[in-house]
């Protein structure tokens, strides 16, 4: 199929959900530092939410995936995502790709636009608008796609995150008669920290179009837990937990595009830091500025100069040592 599925009842472009009240700034601080504390260990899980399902079924043969992205103001990620897939078809796997977005950036909507009359052979697009307070929170589309999916397995990723040539056949393979609740990729290949006039962003900025990516710019990075864009979820564990349902924090909308600690929170409720497997192809495009902060914005250069100092440390601390 290639144009976007008519929403489904419980995933509504008008009214996807009934959100609570949001807090007041200093209760949701508190709340957040308190869920971030539990969720590391402070708390047991089943004080806030029942165990996954223990009865899972192994299903093996032609599988199905459905890949849940989120995209606000990102478009010249989302289209190396979703060329990939085009370019990259899966032969060994269907695959139903879920974008949640806000109707008020244009640049997305064309994007998705462009996609949607692109026939890719076992790939269903799948657009899901979301008001933009409702988008802000990752946790909200996740659990509204995690409830609703018909998938035999769900992949919780980010818009920038690509499946190239093999990846998701590999997977499908890997996947063969598996239980686990949450599996995720042992490596994955990464950019340096990109700026916003880096040429592999202008690229995809001039418009909708098909892009691909010069590998040599990608390094190899070990991963070694299921973090929020490399979360492989069993598909009857997602259908029977949701993403963080009972934890209300990560249910409320947001004015601005939140940092998304519910993947901490997520494996805490699930009891697990996921199981690696061998997926190759798994590429991701990095960037200094996050897309929760305005552009130019004080705080958003600010955060930009620490993670482009993390990273240099990260990769220094990390590389081979000379003998």
């Amino acid at each position: 199929m290639t144009r976007p599925r008519t929403p489904r009842p419980d995933m509504t472009s008008d009214v996807p959900f009934r959100a609570p009240e949001e807090a007041p700034f200093l209760a949701r601080h508190a709340n957040g530092t308190l869920l971030r504390l539990a969720a590391g260990g402070l708390l047991p899980a089943r004080w806030f939410a029942p165990p996954p399902p223990s009865n899972r079924a192994a299903r093996r043969g032609t599988l199905s995936l459905e890949v849940v992205s989120h995209c606000w103001q990102y478009s010249r990620f989302l289209a190396y995502q979703l060329s990939a897939l085009a370019q990259f078809p899966p032969q060994k796997l269907r695959v139903k790709m879920t974008v949640f977005y806000a109707q008020e950036d244009t640049q997305t909507q064309a994007l998705l636009d462009f996609f949607a009359q692109k026939a890719v052979p076992n790939v269903e697009w799948n657009w899901q608008a979301l008001p933009k307070a409702a988008l802000f929170r990752r946790g909200i589309g996740r659990n509204l796609a995690a409830r609703a999916t018909k998938a035999d397995w769900i992949w919780f990723t980010d818009c920038d995150v690509m499946f190239r040539a093999g990846c998701l056949d590999t997977l499908a393979e890997q996947l063969q008669g598996r239980t686990e609740a949450l599996l995720f990729p042992r490596e994955e290949r990464a950019t340096p920290l990109l700026s916003e006039d880096d040429p592999v962003l202008m690229r995809s900025a001039a418009g909708p179009a098909l892009v691909d990516v010069d590998d040599q710019n990608f390094t190899t990075r070990r991963i070694d837990r299921a973090t929020g864009p490399m979360q492989i979820t069993h598909g009857d564990v997602a259908r029977a937990c949701g993403y963080c349902p009972t934890l209300r924090l990560y249910q409320q909308p947001a004015d601005h595009f939140c940092k998304a600690y519910e993947d901490r929170a997520f494996r805490w409720l699930l009891g697990t830091q996921g199981v690696g497997i061998d997926v190759p192809n798994v590429y991701r495009l990095r960037h200094a500025t996050k897309g929760r902060y305005r552009a130019g914005s004080t705080s958003g250069q600010l955060r930009g100069a620490i993670r482009r100092a993390k990273s240099w440390l990260s990769e220094r601390l990390t590389a081979p040592r000379a003998r």
